[in-house]
């Protein structure tokens, strides 16, 4: 399978980064996975029922770690219900989620009512699964597009509509552009995809992309298909589409991604590697062990890819029943571990870079 070359990337460069991802194949068969020294993480086993819910970006991810879990630890049973970000939180919130998975941090009105079931401690964003978010197209006979920021704006803005635009032969000065009028496909359904792919842009390219940043697509024109598979399936099926989604499926759909200009002034490759190299540079806005993230989109570092999304599980820091404590840093352990984290290259995940992990894992260990 194409992705498993990645899992070769991350292997290679795991000093600096351990894998992760947005959203896999169902047809990827999960595998548990070994650490990056070749032996075996050491699991915490709890045991009882976990529920959660949320971020069906992660849904790939949580099935493969709950099924080595309990792999290694009988008797347990977690359930993880791919409900939606929202849905999540609002579950966690109501007390019917053990924890929340969320592709973005709470909202500032949403945090004293999470807090609120923390007994005696406060809900906190443990960041662990890292998306990049591949622009897909299909032009025939261009190959190796590479786009700036601002052209990307302008191109889903719907201000440029034609393939040999003068600001796409700028980006691509050596490449032979067609006439073909431009075809965009965005989400049709709120997704924390389109949010941090119109946040780059907010980010980016302010004076030529004046919508901000939601879970609902809000600029004009183009075509709406639910879900990365929709939007994967419309771009493969239309000469002059392009679309954004999660990697896995631009790469299962065996769509051609383009180059992304960063900050560096660098146009980037969609790889494991250079995806990690912009959450290494993310700033943790969070006091203590709450790691939310702020991702710098205009990223100065040198092949970093710069459309990323990170998918926080939201858990208690104190006040976990009694009979659930166990079981939840024994999963998020497990998950936020070497072994754990490496196990998923072959999904379609991208890197989560070492120094980010580390501070994961060490958060979990003081979950009480």
């Amino acid at each position: 399978m194409k992705l498993q070359r990645y899992g070769t990337i991350a292997c290679l460069a795991l000093a600096a980064t351990l894998g992760l991802s947005a959203c896999g194949s169902d047809n990827n068969e999960p595998t548990s996975g070994a650490s990056a020294s070749g032996s075996a993480a050491a699991v915490d086993c709890g045991t009882g029922t976990v529920n959660a819910q949320g971020s069906s970006a992660q849904k790939n991810a949580m099935a493969e770690w709950i099924k080595a879990y309990q792999q290694k630890c009988a008797g347990t049973t977690i359930n993880y219900e791919a409900s939606g970000s929202g849905a999540g939180i609002q579950a966690f919130i109501a007390g019917t989620a053990d924890f929340a998975g969320s592709d973005s941090a709470l909202k500032p009105e949403e945090q004293p009512q999470a807090d609120a079931k923390c007994a005696g401690g406060k809900a906190i964003h443990l960041p662990m699964v890292i998306g990049p978010v591949a622009v897909a197209y299909n032009v025939s006979g261009v190959d190796n597009l590479q786009l700036k920021p601002a052209t990307l704006a302008k191109i889903f803005a719907g201000k440029v509509t034609k393939w040999d635009d003068a600001a796409i032969k700028a980006d691509n000065p050596d490449a032979k552009l067609p006439a073909t009028t431009i075809q965009t496909v965005h989400r049709s359904d709120e997704s924390g995809t389109t949010d941090n792919f119109t946040k780059f842009l907010s980010k980016t390219s302010e004076s030529d992309w004046t919508f901000s940043n939601a879970k609902a697509w809000k600029a004009p024109g183009g075509t709406g298909a639910k879900g990365s598979d929709g939007v994967a399936s419309s771009v493969k099926g239309a000469d002059g589409s392009i679309g954004y989604m999660e990697w896995s499926f631009a790469e299962n759909a065996g769509l051609k991604m383009a180059k992304i200009g960063n900050g560096n002034g660098e146009f980037a490759a969609l790889t494991a590697e250079a995806a990690g190299k912009t959450i290494a540079g993310a700033a943790v806005e969070g006091q203590g062990d709450d790691l939310k993230l702020k991702i710098d989109y205009n990223t100065k570092e040198a092949g970093a890819y710069p459309i990323v999304l990170a998918t926080y599980e939201i858990v208690c820091s104190k006040g976990l029943a009694a009979d659930k404590l166990k079981l939840v840093k024994g999963l998020l352990g497990y998950a936020a571990s070497a072994e754990g984290q490496n196990s998923l290259t072959d999904l379609g995940y991208a890197p989560l870079p070492e120094t980010v992990r580390t501070k994961v894992e060490a958060a979990v260990k003081n979950l009480s």
